[in-house]
C-alpha cells in the first residue's frame, strides 16, 4: 500500500493498455486515484472501464489524442494531479544502420511522448499549484546498450529534459522524476538476461508500479529531477 490514500485525485497514464503502464494504472487506482488511460490498442479503454476510470484509444505520438485524454479527464473530474508517461518499443538495429526515419520514430516514442502531454497538463498543474509527472524510462539510459540504441539515446535526452524541467518548475511544486526499469517480467524472459542481474531474477511489473505509486504520493513531495533505478542492481556502478 502507498503511505496514504489519495483523496479523489486524478492520474493520467499514457501507453497504459498493457505492461508497466497498465501496472501503474492498476496500482494508482488501488491507491484511490481516478485514472484516465491512453492506449493505441483499445486495451486502455477496457482497463479503464474495469477500474471505473476513463479510457481513450489513441497514440501518445498525437497531440490531438493526448488532448482528448486531458480534456476528457478535466470534463469528468476537473483536475489532474499525476501524469505517468509509459511507452512502447522503438526501432532497433546496428547503430550506423538506423535510418533517419527510424531515429525520428525513436524520438517520438521515447522523448516527445513525455514532452507532448507535459505541455498539456502544465497549465492545469500550475493553476492547482502542484502535480507530479513520472516517466517510465530505462535502466540503460546512462549505461547504453547496443540492444536498445534509440531507447538509450533518447532516454538520455529525457534525463536532461527532466533536469531542466525541474530547474524551471520545482518552485511551483510540480515534480518530474524518471523510473529506470531493468529486466521486467512483462518482457520475454531469457536465462542470460536473468543471470546478468545481481538479484538473479526479473523484476515484477508490480514493483515498477509500486515505485510509481510512491513518486505520486505526498511521501515523495521532496523528490524531483531524479532518475530512480529499479533494476535489481544491474546498473549498480553508476
Amino acid at each position: 500500500m502507498a503511505a496514504e490514500k489519495a483523496a479523489e485525485k486524478v492520474a493520467l497514464v499514457t501507453a497504459g493498455g498493457s505492461g508497466m503502464g497498465a501496472g501503474a494504472a492498476r496500482r494508482l487506482a488501488a491507491d484511490g486515484f481516478r485514472v484516465a488511460i491512453l492506449s493505441s490498442s483499445g486495451k486502455g479503454e477496457a482497463l479503464a472501464a474495469e477500474l471505473g476510470g476513463l479510457g481513450v484509444t489513441g497514440s501518445n505520438k498525437s497531440n490531438d489524442d493526448l488532448k482528448r485524454l486531458v480534456d476528457g479527464a478535466m470534463a469528468k473530474w476537473g483536475r489532474i494531479d499525476v501524469l505517468v508517461n509509459s511507452a512502447g518499443h522503438g526501432p532497433r538495429a546496428a547503430i550506423t544502420e538506423i535510418t533517419d526515419e527510424q531515429w525520428h520514430t525513436g524520438l517520438d516514442i521515447y522523448l516527445l511522448k513525455v514532452i507532448r502531454p507535459t505541455r498539456l497538463v502544465m497549465p492545469i498543474m500550475q493553476t492547482q499549484k502542484g502535480g507530479a509527472i513520472i516517466n517510465i524510462s530505462t535502466a540503460w539510459a546512462f549505461e547504453p546498450s547496443a540492444m536498445f540504441p534509440t531507447s538509450a539515446v533518447f532516454r538520455a535526452g529525457l534525463a536532461a529534459f527532466t533536469k531542466i524541467f525541474t530547474d524551471t518548475h520545482a518552485a511551483e511544486n510540480i515534480r518530474m522524476n524518471n523510473v529506470l526499469p531493468g529486466w521486467i517480467d512483462s518482457l520475454p524472459q531469457l536465462d542470460a538476461r536473468r543471470d546478468s542481474v545481481p538479484m538473479k531474477r526479473y523484476g515484477k511489473v508490480e514493483e515498477i508500479a509500486a515505485t510509481v505509486s510512491f513518486l505520486a504520493s505526498d511521501g515523495a513531495a521532496y523528490i524531483t529531477g531524479q532518475n530512480i533505478r529499479v533494476d535489481g542492481g544491474l546498473t549498480r556502478s553508476v
